[in-house]
């Protein structure tokens, strides 16, 4: 979709038009919002409002159901049973809360929609300081789990390569790397969620796929002979550490708020039917597919292995050969959809800076050179740090836990403003304690698995095989 320029207005003279509202004519007003009305239509957010509570369900899936599953063994080893499974149950029911915050809040202005987190934010913290709170965190997990999967998806590739050909010559992790990311230089072309539905709904369905593929594969092994539920560390710091580490790990596997409103805008809502019905039906069907992917996967493998298991659980299940190389394939296919579930909020950020700040003008050679440059951007990042899931494991924790669990919250208390010690106020408050506690505490545990990944990892060299 093209947007001409107003025929009346030269970019600069319409800047200051739009920056100064009070000295607009009625004529100016008219083009003016015309205009503003023609940039939303194009922006990916805006695009398209007719999904239906379905969509919301299998986005919402490709969201938070991510590669991220396959680690949780290896987390409740570092839990241990009884902290372990009070941790994902928590999380769960935490995070289902704070979703349903969201949900509600999309419209909570009437005659209004927050489409975009940082417009929630807005609302509540002020113009400017909701920017600045919501923004960073925002980009630094949807940026790093873009980057983050760009590195899992080469390792899968990888691993279907060695599974499939064991005899073969072994290629380095940067070239599946690259491989995995030609495929984003096309799929970042759709235009906006409407278009990535397909892709979408196959993430979906693989992420359900694989992760029951883990537990199902694990339970057939049975327990191992030696399995020991100890902790993995052996001293007191590497325990104290491992378990923060595995917070934080199981705080990324609940991310999908990031993406939440930008999801609920492409529902049409009207006064008698908002918006909200359907997406909360959607959310409901998510998170069950949620609990059948995470319970079974984290519980099953860990009681399969002990604190033998890897840190992805699909690695220490080697056989039967077939059936590791089929998840390993899933994998990939659902990080496709998750990629480009994170990746268009960035989108439509990157292109709405560079429409109303550069005055740009939208169309498909914008779309084109600003998509493919961010692809390029995270590909590379991806290769230069093989090892950025320990990365993001120290800085995401940051950004995932306030987003996830306690911005939500605060937001909530800001604007509904329930009343002082009722249950809404408590259980806000606590989640905002578990939130900061979270913030604080899992980037340590992050800082100690980058140094670890450090020791044994050589710049411009491929990543040490797990074989």
């Amino acid at each position: 979709m093209e947007i001409q320029q107003l025929r009346d207005h030269s970019p600069d003279k319409f800047a200051s038009i739009a920056l100064a509202p009070k000295g607009r004519t009625d004529a100016q007003e008219g083009n003016w919002r015309a205009q503003e009305k023609a940039i939303d239509d194009w922006l990916p957010i805006n695009a398209r409002r007719n999904a239906k509570w379905w969509y919301s369900a299998f986005h919402n899936v490709t969201a938070m159901v991510g590669a991220g599953v396959l680690s949780l063994p290896y987390a409740m080893s570092e839990l241990g049973w009884e902290a372990g499974v009070t941790v994902l149950i928590l999380s769960w029911i935490i995070t289902l809360y704070t979703l349903w915050q969201m949900v509600e809040m999309h419209e909570m202005v009437p005659g209004k929609r927050f489409d975009r987190y940082h417009e929630l934010g807005q609302h509540a913290f002020g113009e400017k300081l909701g920017l600045w709170i919501v923004v960073p965190q925002q980009l630094v997990v949807e940026v790093g789990l873009n980057i983050v999967y760009m590195v899992t998806g080469g390792q899968s590739l990888q691993k279907f390569h060695d599974v499939v050909c064991h005899d073969c010559k072994h290629i380095k992790l940067t070239y599946f790397i690259m491989i995995f990311a030609s495929a984003h230089f096309v799929l970042s072309q759709l235009p906006n969620f409407h278009s990535i539905s397909g892709v979408s709904l196959a993430a979906a369905v693989m992420s359900l796929c694989y992760s029951t593929i883990a537990w199902i594969a694990s339970a057939s092994k049975g327990r191992s002979a030696d399995v020991d539920y100890r902790l993995r560390a052996t001293t007191t710091p590497g325990k104290v550490f491992g378990f923060f580490g595995a917070l934080g790990d199981v705080a990324f596997a609940y991310a999908g708020h990031n993406v939440v409103l930008e999801i609920q805008a492409t529902i049409p809502s009207t006064p008698d039917k908002p918006s909200k019905k359907p997406m909360w039906k959607g959310v409901i069907v998510a998170y069950i597919v949620v609990a059948v992917c995470y319970f079974p996967a984290s519980l099953v493998g860990y009681w399969a292995f002990g604190n033998k298991v890897d840190d992805n659980i699909l690695v220490t299940l080697n056989k039967p050969k077939w059936l590791i190389a089929l998840a390993n394939m899933m994998v990939v296919v659902h990080l496709l959809g998750s990629y480009q579930i994170y990746a268009m909020p960035v989108f439509d950020m990157i292109e709405t800076v560079l429409v109303r700040k550069f005055w740009f003008t939208p169309g498909l050679m914008l779309r084109l050179i600003a998509r493919t440059a961010y692809v390029a951007f995270t590909m590379f990042i991806a290769i230069t740090f093989p090892f950025f899931n320990e990365l993001l494991s120290f800085f995401g924790g940051f950004a995932f836990a306030p987003t996830t669990y306690f911005l939500p919250c605060i937001m909530w208390l800001t604007v509904y403003k329930p009343k002082r010690f009722s249950l809404s106020w408590f259980t806000n408050w606590a989640c905002i304690v578990i939130g900061v506690l979270l913030m604080i505490l899992s980037p340590i545990g992050g800082l100690r698995q980058i140094i670890l990944k450090i020791k044994t990892y050589k710049f411009y060299q491929d990543y040490p095989r797990n074989d």
